[in-house]
C-alpha cells in the first residue's frame, strides 16, 4: 500500500480526519452526485415513487412479522438488511429464542420457498445441494435438487455438521449455485440463508472456519426477550397465534422484494462516507497507530475487503428501511458490530481476559474521525 492510499491516521488526542475523496463531498445527496459521479448508482438515484412504495412494502412486512413475533426487532431489522442487500447471516443465541419461528415467519411474510435443513455430525454435503438417483424405470440418472434450492433457507446449528458439509455450503452462498453430477443449477432469487449456531454447546460440534464466517453479510447475537415480551408470549401461545401449524398470511411477492434490492442498490453513498468505510476497514488490519499496543495485541486477524463491502451493501439497506435515499455516517456506526464481529478474530488471550470483540470495535471506531 502506497502512502498516497495509505489512512493517515496517526493515533493522537485528536486523529487527523482520513485522506480526503478525489471529489469533494457536498451537502446534499443529490450536489454530490453532480460533484462525483463515480460515486453515484449506474441506474440513477431512486424516484419519489421508488421510494413511497418500497417504504410502503416493508411496512408490510414488519406488521406481518410483528404479528406473530413478539419483540425482537433487532433482529427483524437485521434480517431485512440481509435480505435487500442480497447477503446471508449468522444467528448465535442459546435455544429457544425464535430464530427459527423469525425465519419461517419471514418466508411467510413474502410469498417464497422456506426450507430448514437440520444440521447433524452425519449430514452429507448432497442431503443440502442434491444428489443423482438412478431411476430403474427409464434406465438413466436423474436429479433430485437439494433443499438447499429455495429462497429462504435456514441451516439450525450449522456448527454441529462436519467441515465438509459447510464447505458444501461455499458454492451455494457466494456463487448462488450448486453443481450436482457436473451439472450447474443456479438458485432461485432472492437466495437467503439464515445460519444458527448454539455458543453454549460445543460437544460434537465445528467450529466454523474463516472462510465461511466471512461469507455472512451479518452475524446477530440475538439476547432474551423482556419480562414484558415474555408475558405477551405466553399469552400468544394461549390464544393460539404460536401454533406451529399457523403461519401468517403473505403479505408481499418476490417481484417487492426484487423492487427493495433493486432501489437499495441505488441510495446514494457519498465518497466521504466511502472512505470511512476503508479507513475502518484498513485500521482493523493495521491497530497499533490507533488503539495502542496493548488492545492491537488482542487483534489476531483483522477484517478482508468483504467487510468494506458489506458496510457498503447494507447500509444502502438500512438507509432503505429508514426511507431515506442517501447513507449516513450513523448506518455505518449502527451496523459496526453486525458486520464486523465475525470478521474482527480475536486471540486466545482476549478470551481468557474477557476482551469480546465488540469492545476492540468499538475502540476502533473511536479512532476514526466521523465524516
Amino acid at each position: 500500500m502506497t502512502e498516497s492510499s495509505t489512512p493517515d491516521l496517526r493515533m493522537s488526542s485528536a486523529p487527523p480526519p482520513p485522506p480526503a475523496p478525489a471529489s469533494a463531498p457536498a451537502s446534499a445527496p443529490a450536489a454530490a452526485a453532480a460533484s462525483a459521479p463515480a460515486s453515484a448508482p449506474a441506474n440513477g438515484a431512486p424516484t419519489g415513487a421508488e421510494m413511497a412504495r418500497a417504504t410502503e412494502v416493508l411496512r408490510i412486512i414488519s406488521a406481518s412479522y410483528s404479528a406473530k413475533m413478539v419483540g425482537q426487532d433487532r433482529l427483524r431489522t437485521s434480517l431485512l438488511v440481509s435480505l435487500i442487500a442480497g447477503g446471508h447471516i449468522l444467528l448465535e443465541s442459546v435455544p429457544g429464542l425464535a430464530k427459527t419461528t423469525a425465519a419461517s415467519t419471514l418466508a411467510d411474510t413474502v410469498k417464497a420457498q422456506f426450507r430448514r435443513i437440520q444440521c447433524t455430525p452425519d449430514l452429507l454435503p448432497s442431503d443440502i445441494t442434491g444428489n443423482q438417483i438412478y431411476d430403474a424405470a427409464t434406465g438413466s440418472f436423474r436429479t433430485v435438487l437439494g433443499p438447499v434450492h429455495a429462497n429462504f433457507v435456514l441451516l439450525d446449528e450449522i456448527n454441529r455438521s462436519s467441515a465438509k458439509t459447510q464447505s458444501a455450503m461455499l458454492e451455494a452462498m457466494q456463487e448462488h449455485q450448486t453443481t450436482i453430477g457436473g451439472e450447474i443449477h443456479h438458485l432461485p432469487k432472492p437466495f437467503l440463508v439464515i445460519a444458527t449456531q448454539n455458543p453454549i454447546e460445543q460437544e460434537g460440534t465445528y467450529e466454523l472456519p474463516e472462510a465461511q464466517m466471512d461469507r455472512f453479510l451479518l452475524k446477530e447475537i440475538v439476547e432474551y426477550p423482556s419480562p414484558a415480551e415474555e408475558l405477551e408470549v405466553l399469552s400468544r401461545i394461549d390464544s393460539g397465534v404460536l401454533d406451529p401449524d399457523r403461519h401468517v398470511a403473505s403479505a408481499v411477492s418476490l417481484d417487492d422484494v426484487h423492487l427493495l434490492q433493486d432501489v437499495a442498490s441505488r441510495i446514494y453513498v457519498d465518497p466521504a462516507i466511502r472512505n470511512y468505510i476503508v479507513s475502518i476497514a484498513y485500521v482493523t488490519r493495521n491497530p497499533a497507530p490507533y488503539i495502542g499496543e496493548e488492545r492491537a495485541r488482542f487483534i489476531k486477524y483483522g477484517a478482508s475487503p468483504r467487510a468494506s463491502i458489506a458496510f457498503l451493501q447494507a447500509s444502502r439497506a438500512l438507509a432503505l428501511l429508514k426511507g431515506r435515499s442517501h447513507v449516513l455516517p450513523e448506518d455505518i456506526r449502527e451496523l459496526r458490530h453486525l458486520v464486523l464481529r465475525h470478521r474482527v478474530l480475536l486471540t486466545f488471550e482476549a478470551d481468557a481476559e474477557g476482551i469480546r470483540s465488540e469492545d476492540i470495535i468499538d475502540q476502533i471506531f473511536a479512532s476514526v474521525p466521523t465524516p
